[in-house]
């Protein structure tokens, strides 16, 4: 570490304009300071301050020295705030939005046997099928469905999610399974945000644009469409799970199911080292998985 000696010390001088002040902040003595900035001069062989009995400055090499100095000295801050919160209990506020049906069924629950396990911290959670700028509004957290777009977050997977194309056993009774792409064509598809339904055919992806009576931007209430016999709707698995199992909802064309995609944490980038984030983004990865 003798090439960091003096180092902090400079930096806090030139920064304070004052060799007290700077001990100060530092939490050493003026001598302590000026032995080290003087020992730092001796291996450079470089004058980096003028000094007088009422004023510092820096010297011409001083301020060039200095702007490399602050960087190596704000890393070395970073590293230390790093490991404190590798120990760190999660306190404080916790800020997350997530989509409106995925927040209120999987999410919240989550969150609230957290706050009961880590009683230190808060909970603003803001549910809506908007994204979100998580960097102007304050956000801690959220949590995205499928695939990503790029940006500056930090992502991280928590869970597969897997798309279903589901219909009632009364719906398949009257008009018939569909066992082809083509067939689709002949029946009446539920159709969401989402006007394109995709499909793995041969290794690769195709899309198909369903036709049918209902619109609908509401996860819900395509599924009671779907469970009334109203048609065939392609849905997450965290909607039609427990009614495929209780066999209120059949799955079809399954082997032509796309690829599972994601549920995702994001964050930015200044929010990756905080112990709220870390422990809980490991809470949910753990409890999603």
């Amino acid at each position: 570490m003798k090439h960091w000696t003096g180092i902090s010390e400079f930096v806090a001088v030139a920064e304070q304009q004052s060799f007290t002040k700077a001990a100060k902040q530092l939490g050493i003595s003026v001598a302590q300071v000026s032995r080290n900035i003087a020992e730092l001069e001796q291996q450079l062989a470089i004058k980096l301050l003028y000094r007088t009995t009422r004023s510092v400055s820096l010297t011409e090499e001083g301020l060039l020295y200095l702007q490399h100095c602050r960087h190596l000295v704000s890393s070395l801050e970073e590293a230390n705030r790093s490991l404190a919160n590798l120990k760190a209990t999660p306190r404080g506020l916790i800020k997350l939005t997530a989509p409106v049906f995925y927040g209120e069924t999987r999410i919240a629950p989550l969150l609230h046997n957290f706050l009961k396990q880590y009683p230190d911290t808060e909970l603003d959670l803001q549910l809506t099928n908007n994204k979100l700028d998580l960097v102007q509004g304050g956000f801690d957290l959220a949590i995205r469905l499928g695939p990503l777009e790029s940006s500056s977050l930090i992502a991280r997977k928590l869970a597969n999610r897997t798309q279903y194309v589901v219909a009632s056993p009364a719906y398949l009774t009257q008009f018939g399974l569909p066992e082809s792409l083509p067939a689709l064509a002949n029946h009446q598809c539920l159709t969401g945000t989402v006007n394109q339904w995709r499909f793995m055919l041969q290794g690769k992806v195709i899309q198909f644009k369903p036709q049918g009576r209902i619109i609908c931007n509401s996860g819900m209430a395509l599924l009671d469409a779907a469970l009334k016999g109203l048609g065939l709707v392609q849905l997450p698995d965290y909607y039609v799970s427990e009614k495929l199992q209780s066999g209120e909802l059949i799955a079809v064309l399954n082997d032509l199911r796309q690829p599972d995609d994601g549920v995702w944490a994001v964050y930015p980038q200044n929010r990756h080292l905080s112990a709220k984030v870390r422990v809980l983004v490991d809470y949910l990865a753990a409890e999603l998985s």
